[in-house]
């Protein structure tokens, strides 16, 4: 199961909602659901204010667990309790294999289509609970997979006031999975417009690869 995070303020593009934006005619988060659908067995959007305005997506939406927007790690916790619901009611087989969260944001539209497969590789191999995407040697710790077992502690640690990911996630362990940069930053964020123009930028070149291509 899988939380697309877009509870945040978007300060940096003025205010609104990221995953509202669009890129080349469509809004970021419907890339993002593209990239994700096929990876999980169920997805849930956080994010606060009236859901009414994400209708078109069907997706379920659920805000943040605290108030005052405390940051992305209340969007995890409020998708670990989502997902521990859905386990509670389908128990059995289906419930045992959801036991993992991913989180994603909303603003990443070129996401890698083994996002998932790699973060549980890295994380079994390091023996660890937690597990984080990499890329051109920056540490993406909102592109993540958590265990829901850990919503307790994780909201423990936001009412006393804990609001960085890698101080929490330290006190558990954390893998990375790193991901190639060739053909782009497949965790590319736009968080400002100069970024969506680059996105752009990026979507037609693939395009016009893609149309040199020769047909068979």
């Amino acid at each position: 199961m899988a939380v697309l995070l877009a509870g945040g303020l978007a300060r940096r593009m003025g205010g609104g909602d990221k995953a509202l934006r669009t890129l080349a005619g469509r809004p970021l988060l419907d890339y993002v659901i593209e990239r994700i659908r096929p990876q999980v067995s169920a997805m849930v959007l956080n994010a606060n204010g009236d859901a009414a305005r994400f209708a078109a997506w069907g997706l379920p939406v659920v805000a943040d667990p605290l108030p005052d927007f405390p940051g992305p790690l209340a969007g995890v916790l409020a998708g670990m309790r989502w997902a521990a619901a859905r386990r509670a009611a389908a128990r059995g087989a289906v419930a045992r294999g959801a036991a993992m969260l991913l989180s994603v944001p909303t603003d990443t539209p070129f996401l890698p289509p083994d996002l998932v497969e790699r973060l549980e590789a890295a994380r079994s191999s390091a023996g660890v609970p937690i597990a984080c995407a990499a890329s051109g040697g920056r540490t993406h710790p909102v592109a993540a997979l958590w265990p829901i077992a850990l919503a307790d502690a994780l909201e423990a640690a936001l009412r006393a006031g804990e609001r960085k990911i890698d101080a929490w996630t330290a006190r558990y362990g954390v893998a990375e999975a790193a991901f190639d940069e060739a053909g782009g930053d497949p965790f590319f964020n736009v968080n400002r417009p100069e970024e969506l123009a680059e996105a752009e930028r990026r979507l037609a070149e693939a395009a016009a690869r893609r149309q040199s291509q020769p047909r068979m």
